[in-house]
């Protein structure tokens, strides 16, 4: 089974983007004018320069922030003031986007006129090289990650993000509530936008616009935050269980055993799959909390059913 929605990939950001969104985590001071925000970043990842400086643009990643740390800034001053111009600007006439300085490095004098002249953004920050690439390429894969949406309820139960689904009016937000009651925590309700992150991680949250609302039918909106505190609601969290609930009719038959593994796929990427009937006297709640830990255990190595399977095997032969 899996998911049918659009995908989409971001194919580019503003600077101005990057910096309302992450400047101040990253402490990025802008030492320019602001009238080349406008510009756009196209990858998902920072560059450092160092071959570049040195006339050598084979493989220049120039669609990316360009990092100047310790080793660009170093090389650049054994230059005089002319042909510190000319380097600089042989990676401005590529189009790159903004220049970020770490170590609150001042600028040169070089730097200052060519970013001036060509309307280039010119950051610093107090961050070391290393830490400011790993901090900056973590956002920007979280904004250039494929991203789509699923008609579903995402929560966080003992730390198994758990994603319920299931046709409209078949009892998802209730369940929600329920689990919300007993001290699990509300990430998206009704849609959830999933991103793609590292090709290998689903990551869920909300909109801005409805994170911490939930919508219970017959009684309306509620700010589930201000109802049962703040840690009824989370930001995000990685899918790492998909629920379905299905109306029960006569004659549909349901796993006993839990041996055989169903997968739901969002983004290509398998996730763990169950599938529990609804129908009158059945606690929702309960099941999806239980199914949940479950998962939680099998992540850790402690698969019940299997565990079970093999103890019974093993009392067949003894007998």
């Amino acid at each position: 089974m899996s998911v049918r929605t659009p995908i989409k990939v971001p194919e580019s950001i503003t600077i101005s983007h990057f910096i309302k969104n992450y400047g101040k985590a990253l402490k990025m001071e802008l030492l320019t004018n602001n009238r080349g925000l406008g510009r756009r970043l196209k990858e998902g990842r920072v560059n450092r320069p160092a071959l570049a400086l040195t006339g050598f643009f084979k493989y220049f990643s120039n669609k990316c922030v360009q990092v100047f740390g310790a080793a660009e800034m170093t090389y650049l001053k054994t230059f005089s003031e002319k042909e510190q111009y000319h380097k600089l600007a042989q990676l401005a006439k590529r189009t790159i986007p903004c220049i970020v300085l770490t170590r609150n490095y001042l600028p040169t004098k070089a730097m200052l006129r060519l970013v001036e002249e060509k309307n280039l953004p010119l950051f610093r920050t107090s961050f070391i090289t290393r830490h400011f690439i790993n901090a900056a390429t973590v956002y920007l894969e979280y904004e250039f990650a494929p991203q789509t949406t699923v008609h579903g309820t995402l929560m966080d139960i003992g730390g198994a993000g758990t994603l319920i689904r299931g046709s409209s009016g078949v009892g998802k937000s209730e369940c929600a509530l329920a689990l919300i009651e007993r001290g699990h925590s509300l990430v998206a309700d009704d849609l959830t936008y999933v991103s793609l992150i590292d090709e290998h991680k689903l990551m869920g949250r909300s909109s801005k616009l409805s994170r911490g609302y939930m919508e219970c039918r017959g009684i309306g909106i509620i700010n589930v935050a201000e109802m049962f505190g703040i840690r009824s609601i989370r930001l995000e969290k990685q899918i790492d269980l998909v629920v379905t609930f299905r109306t029960w009719e006569a004659g549909i038959e349901e796993e006993r055993t839990g041996l055989d593994q169903d997968f739901f796929a969002i983004h290509g990427i398998r996730t763990p799959h169950v599938e529990l009937l609804v129908r009158p006297g059945r606690d929702m709640a309960r099941l999806v909390e239980v199914a949940a830990l479950g998962q939680a255990l099998k992540a850790m190595g402690h698969d019940s059913a299997r565990e079970f399977n093999e103890k019974l095997i093993a009392h067949m032969r003894n007998q």
